[in-house]
């Protein structure tokens, strides 16, 4: 177990999901474990709080159309699927993911659910205005704060509304729950080992106004607003407020 001091910066270990060149059945165990864990930390609220703000910030439109990047399995987005079929708007979600694991575990979960579509596909292959809004959960911190403008620069050109992103927040009260709750639940190596790494690769509010700071100076067209909640999450809404 690290010393809590190293939570002080994130870390930059790749997680074994970060390695394209493994996969297969072990990959597949762990995304549905993966979905155990969300459930228990409550992963899909902060999703589901961030497409609720950006949807009124735009006029609380009766269509939207979404892309969700590196959604794994995309269990996430069952709670907005459930929200938009209580409030009557039509929302309609693309579950991207650069896996073939990923994306056969998506179909499998929302095999007959005619506005949930897959698709295997990079980030950056993305054409401009892919969607109304581009969402990610647990995506951003596989990348490191070089790149993270980069990143979400993308995802705002992919998108016609806006960005949300929710993530974890790093701190050892969260790092020792992950690590504690991914042993009791799973021996698959790559949640025993990526689930507490996710948490160390995860951000504080320095890291959410630094990002914020960059994004100005590289573009000075996005707003990025961002908030904490329970369970250790962090939202952010980043609104498009330009040509990006």
């Amino acid at each position: 177990m690290p010393a809590f001091k190293r939570l002080n910066r994130r870390a930059m270990e790749e997680e074994y999901m970060d390695d394209f060149s493994t996969g297969g059945d072990e990959l597949l165990e762990a995304l549905r474990h993966l979905r155990r864990l969300n459930r228990i930390f409550g992963a899909s609220s902060p999703s589901l709080y961030g497409f609720k703000q950006l949807w009124r910030q735009s006029g609380r439109p009766d269509r939207v159309s979404v892309l969700d990047i590196g959604a794994g399995s995309g269990d996430v987005n069952r709670r907005i699927l459930r929200w938009a079929a209580r409030n009557g708007v039509d929302v309609r979600i693309t579950l991207v993911d650069i896996t073939e694991e990923a994306c056969e575990e998506a179909r499998n979960l929302y095999q007959g659910v005619p506005n949930i579509t897959v698709r295997r596909c990079d980030l950056f292959d993305l054409p401009e205005g892919s969607a109304d809004i581009v969402m990610s959960s647990q995506f951003l911190h596989h990348f490191d704060d070089v790149r993270l403008p980069e990143v979400v620069g993308q995802m705002l050109k992919a998108s016609r509304l806006g960005v949300v992103i929710s993530d974890i927040h790093r701190h050892w009260i969260s790092w020792s729950a992950v690590w504690v709750v991914a042993h009791l639940v799973s021996d698959n190596r790559y949640i025993r080992h990526d689930g507490p790494l996710s948490v160390a690769k995860g951000f504080k509010s320095s890291d959410w106004i630094r990002l914020r700071q960059r994004l100005q100076e590289r573009d000075g067209q996005a707003d990025l607003l961002y908030s904490w909640k329970p369970l250790f999450r962090y939202v952010a809404v980043v609104h498009k407020t330009g040509k990006v």
